[in-house]
């Protein structure tokens, strides 16, 4: 199971691009999800910056807020690696 995520931001973007979070704190649950929208918490990318949050509580159940996109790049490339912080190692 995925517990968090870390992502690092390889680039600037110059407009748009941020990672965000429509439904933090338990906001906008009821308009949906879109992308385009680009609503919630906004964390801008900034090369170097790294951002880490999970995906489920301490208690294992999956934390809906911690659903997550990228907004639209207005201007700019956005470049990001992302590691997936698993709680078991997976099978090859």
């Amino acid at each position: 199971m995925q517990i968090a995520s870390f992502l690092l931001y390889l680039s600037d973007v110059k407009e748009g691009g941020e990672t965000m979070f429509p439904f933090e704190s338990g906001l906008n649950m009821d308009v949906g999800y879109d992308y385009k929208k680009c609503i919630g918490l906004k964390v801008k990318p900034r090369q170097g910056d790294g951002l880490l949050f999970y995906s489920v509580f301490a208690n294992g159940t999956i934390d809906q807020a911690s659903l997550h996109g990228s907004c639209p790049v207005i201007e700019g490339e956005k470049w990001v690696a992302t590691k997936w912080i698993r709680d078991q190692d997976q099978e090859e």
